[in-house]
């Protein structure tokens, strides 16, 4: 019998998981980072002041392990303050091995995957997040998707679907009222 040793899902996550940035909530408006590793949530802020003081600041920086994350409220209310209820969700979600795989996925390895969904799903996955609308809509997603579906597409009409974009050129000439979706 041969046991094949498989690597946890997690294992397979790049360093950094999670990164954002922008200015905080007014009124001082400093800028913030917030990073999270596999190990540590790391939340970085740059005073932003014209009094002279202020000047030459060095950065601050709150670095926390996922553990310490979870279990101490003042590091989860400056994420929250500063970046939202949102985020500080996904925050704790990341801390406690929530991971979302297909996000992590590579642009082209997606739309791979996505050129295979119907087009109701695929309207309802660009419904989702602002990577998955971007994917949906590009030129290339749907130069793949009449590529793929569309065999009587010809290479003499690239120039067309160029010119016109690959969206139309599909809504346009290829896409009739379902009948294929179901195919």
């Amino acid at each position: 019998m041969v046991t094949v040793l498989r690597p946890k899902m997690a294992s397979l996550l790049e360093g950094q998981l999670f990164q954002i940035s922008g200015q905080g909530p007014p009124p001082p408006k400093d800028f913030f980072q917030l990073v999270i590793t596999k190990n540590e949530v790391i939340l970085r802020s740059w005073k932003i002041s014209l009094r002279l003081e202020c000047r030459g600041a060095a950065p601050k920086e709150l670095k926390t392990s996922h553990h310490d994350f979870l279990h101490q409220k003042m590091p989860q209310q400056q994420v929250g303050a500063i970046f939202g209820q949102r985020i500080l969700e996904y925050t704790i979600s990341l801390c406690q091995g929530k991971f979302d795989y297909l996000e992590r996925l590579p642009d082209d390895m997606l739309l791979k995957i996505l050129s295979y969904l119907q087009l109701k799903d695929i309207t309802q996955l660009a419904q989702t997040s602002h990577r998955f609308r971007k994917l949906c809509n590009s030129e290339k997603f749907w130069e793949q998707i009449v590529r793929n579906r569309c065999p009587e597409f010809t290479s003499d009409m690239d120039g067309i679907a160029n010119a016109m974009g690959w969206r139309r050129i599909y809504f346009t000439f290829f896409h009739t009222s379902g009948k294929k979706e179901q195919q």
